[in-house]
Parts: structure tokens; sequence; C-alpha cells
């Protein structure tokens, strides 16, 4: 398991609440995570809910047990990043892929999954900060879609070119001096 600190870092870590889920089987099982390989990017499927109402969803599971679900982080529409597991854990977000991905869910305003900018912003830091801190690079993000098939992030999966330029940004964010 390879994870750089935070201290010897180019990439600034973004600004985040951290505010982890309570370790239970419905969604923080606080299994340790295997090496990580990708980045999976994820969007709600939920218009106009924050970053904390996915996080309290996610929390609720625990309560609920009416499905095992959870993320990484969660990216907001205004921008704001809610950490809810450690990287060093799995997250029941990408399946088969759970034990060597990190997962970010994203918020969105409108059905077709469309970011505002303060989310897509977020998104391209954060993905670039944990690019750097797992020695990935933009070839090893991915989406949901890429893993099951299952139409997410949505946006991302009907605009191909848009796809293409996140991961070009990231890329950017990774290159910059």
């Amino acid at each position: 398991y390879v994870e750089q600190d935070d201290t010897s870092m180019r990439i600034e870590r973004p600004n985040m609440d951290v505010d982890l889920l309570t370790v239970n089987p419905y969604s923080r099982p606080g299994t340790q995570s295997e090496k990580i390989r990708n980045i999976v990017i994820h969007y709600t499927a939920n218009p106009g809910t924050s970053a904390a109402q996915n996080r309290s969803y996610f929390e609720n599971l625990k309560d609920t047990h009416e499905t095992s679900a959870s993320s990484h982080f969660v990216v907001g529409i205004q921008g704001e990043i809610v950490q809810c597991v450690p990287t060093w854990e799995i997250a029941y977000a990408s399946n088969h892929r759970n034990n060597d991905s990190v997962s970010i869910e994203t918020c969105h305003l409108k059905e077709d999954g469309s970011y505002t900018k303060e989310t897509y912003d977020s998104m391209v830091h954060l993905t670039a900060w944990l690019c750097e801190k797992f020695e990935l690079t933009e070839q090893d993000i991915i989406r949901h879609y890429d893993v099951t098939g299952k139409e997410c992030p949505k946006y991302f999966v009907d605009h191909e070119d848009a796809w293409e330029q996140f991961k070009n940004d990231v890329k950017k964010m990774l290159e910059e001096p």
C-alpha cells in the first residue's frame, strides 16, 4: 500500500470537511484497501442534493440497511468536499473495484448530470491531488461506467469530449510546476 504524505506533495490538499462515516457493514466496513490503482468518478443521480446530504444518506444506511453504498469523497454543488471514508479503507462505490480504487461522488443540479463550475473545479483539484498521492496519472482516472457499464457519471458518459477534457484538466494540474 502506497500513499504519499501530504507534506511531500506538490499539489496542495484541497479544502475539505473530514466527516467520516461510522464503521458499519452497510457503508464503511473498515476494511483496508489494496494498492490504489484508479480514481473512480461517480455522480449522485439525485439532482440538487448537497455533499452533506449525500454523506448523511451513506451514514443512515447503518440504520436503514436498505443497501450497501458509500464513497470516499463527495463533491458538492458549491465545490465543497466532504471526505466520508479514509483512503486506506474500501468504500462501497465501485463494485468489484472497491478494493483498489478511491471513489469520488459528485453532486449536480440538473437531470443531465452537468456540473457547476465550482463542482468541476473541485473535482479537478481533488482528483489531481489523489493522483499525486497514489502516484497515478490521468490515465488512471475512470468512470463508474468503465467498471460496470452503468450510466455514471451521466454527463461524462453522454459527453465523451467532456470526459476527455476533465482528464486533460487533471493532467495540466499534475504537470504544473
